[in-house]
């Protein structure tokens, strides 16, 4: 079990998150309502409907796919119902929009945004239609900004051999408000993880006519998506839905309950006119939206937090942090890993946003608000001489104590049930965009810069030729677990799971190596005397 002043850290990086913007084995079988495939490759028949989408060398894409219906008026704050159909054929060639976004972080530069935003995208290899793996791509950005059209899978697609679908979900307040009006008790909040649930239902349900097999999804994904497959490990209704998972920078963490959610959603509501109990249900889901963009926030375990899912409920009824320490996780395959400097992303935001430069009188107040009655404790053992700076000193503890050692102590837990695999992102002068390289600290491997090794997302330099080939190798990892469940890549060190050594991989454009020097470099037996 953590100790609260590590579960007050799990909970205040959510703060940060915020500001930086950026299954079980059996169940139901898929259903066999969808119709034979097109003989156009262009063409899909779905279980509503024909689309047309993009046909290219090496890979076919069909875009902006509803996979629920439009969760606006009296489905607003409602659990996503089904996709009505259409006739004739439905263009499919750019996604939809992106789903209701902070607007004091947006990622992606305010590209067209709206509630009705629940749709998916679908990238397949080109060719001969046949029964590949599937790998569904949860975004992240905190649980309040991002999408899934900002992730081109064309490379996963074409050299990886598998399908790869990716997914919008809601957001924020309109993905997480928790207010007891709006449905039945522990029925509410969490819509944006019913939402995931439901592509995922879709996935079961069409993914065999682009030419998937429903019976080899894996769900995957970074950040906030990696800790939405957390709560998928552990959520009764994603039980059947996949049979593997890949958990990337997104540690699971300890997330606010349903009487903490409620409390905040309540004064939320209050604040924003819709405070009468009475009528509070018919109010929030006839504001314009417009009201509802600002992302609530609570304080869960004496830090502020963001909005997010809510444990208690139908949808999520146990935190995934205690589930899988009870081994209640889905004894399923599981990749799980970190970078090498996750923090200094956030460090440096701090610094280009908020002006914050990080004087060695601002270290012990800096580590307080991570790590409370902990942090002289902190501080002792990240001393800034070590670090030669006060930015990385600071970024070294929080990347070890909230990123590296709580995915290492998450991977033991759940090897217990199933084969893990762990792996650390360690190229240090990855390509990051432009105002990250203005800092005065070198951001190394940090938080979110592997996810360009795997998709073409762009926004920083191209790869150099030993970068492009560590792409290469986890593009062949990741499709390699992807299709068997063993992260395997011809040419590339075999990957063992996850043992009483510690062995994991890292990734390294200098050659990709297992290593067992994880746990001293990220001090984990320091982090393990601080639970309790």
């Amino acid at each position: 079990m953590l100790s609260r002043s590590a579960r007050r850290a799990l909970a205040a990086v959510a703060v940060v998150l915020l500001a930086a913007g950026c299954a079980r084995g059996g169940g139901e079988p898929p259903r066999a309502a969808v119709p034979a495939p097109s003989s156009d490759p262009a063409l899909v028949q779905t279980t509503t409907g024909t689309l047309r989408g993009q046909v290219t060398r090496g890979y076919r894409v069909f875009a902006g796919i509803p996979y629920a219906a439009a969760p606006i008026g009296p489905l607003r704050f409602q659990p996503p119902a089904p996709a009505p159909a259409w006739e004739g054929v439905r263009d499919a060639t750019r996604p939809g929009p992106r789903c209701i976004q902070d607007p004091g972080g947006d990622p992606e530069f305010g590209r067209q945004t709206d509630e009705d935003c629940l749709t998916v995208n679908v990238w397949t290899p080109g060719g001969s239609v046949g029964a590949r793996p599937v790998m569904v791509w949860i975004h992240g950005g905190g649980f309040i900004n991002g999408s899934g059209g900002m992730f081109d899978a064309r490379w996963l697609a074409s050299r990886g051999d598998i399908v790869v679908v990716t997914l919008n979900y809601r957001l924020g307040t309109l993905g997480f408000l928790a207010h007891p009006d709006l449905g039945p008790a522990g029925a509410v909040g969490n819509y944006g993880l019913a939402d995931q649930q439901a592509a995922l239902r879709w996935v079961r349900d069409n993914i065999a006519n682009f030419g998937g097999d429903p019976a080899k999804v894996t769900i995957a994904g970074e950040s906030a998506g990696g800790m939405s497959v957390c709560d998928h490990l552990v959520a009764p209704d994603s039980a059947g839905l996949f049979r593997a998972a890949i958990i990337m920078s997104g540690p699971c963490q300890v997330q606010a309950d349903l009487p903490t959610a409620e409390r905040a959603s309540l004064d939320y509501a209050a604040e924003i006119g819709c405070g009468d109990r009475q009528s509070a249900a018919q109010c929030l889901r006839d504001l314009p939206v417009d009201k509802l963009r600002k992302p609530i926030r609570y304080v869960h375990l004496g830090a502020e937090t963001m909005s997010g899912p809510v444990t208690g409920t139908s949808v999520l009824p146990v935190d995934p942090v205690a589930g899988m320490a009870d081994g209640r996780g889905a004894p399923v395959p599981v990749m799980i890993g970190t970078n090498r400097d996750e923090f200094t992303l956030f460090t440096g935001l701090r610094y280009l946003r908020l002006g914050e430069r990080f004087s060695a009188e601002d270290y012990p107040s800096l580590l307080a608000e991570i790590f409370g009655p902990d942090a002289d404790a902190v501080a002792a053992h990240y001393p800034v001489e070590r670090y030669d700076s006060v930015p990385l000193a600071y970024s070294a503890a929080v990347t070890d104590g909230m990123f590296s050692c709580v995915a290492d102590r998450i991977g033991d837990e759940l090897a217990e049930t199933a084969p893990v695999y762990a792996y650390e992102f360690n190229d240090r002068d990855a390509p990051a965009p432009e105002p990250l390289r203005t800092l005065p600290f070198r951001v190394g491997a940090s938080h979110s810069l592997e996810l360009r090794y795997l998709f073409d997302v762009g926004g920083a330099p191209p790869l150099s030729a030993p970068q492009q080939a560590l792409s290469d190798a986890m593009i062949d990892y990741w499709s390699g677990f992807v299709s068997t469940g063993v992260p395997r890549a011809p040419g590339q060190p075999e990957w063992p799971d996850v043992d009483p050594d510690g062995a994991r991989m890292s990734l390294q454009p200098d050659g990709s190596r297992v290593s067992t020097t994880f746990d001293d470099a990220h001090q984990c037996e320091f982090w393990a005397s601080l639970e309790g």
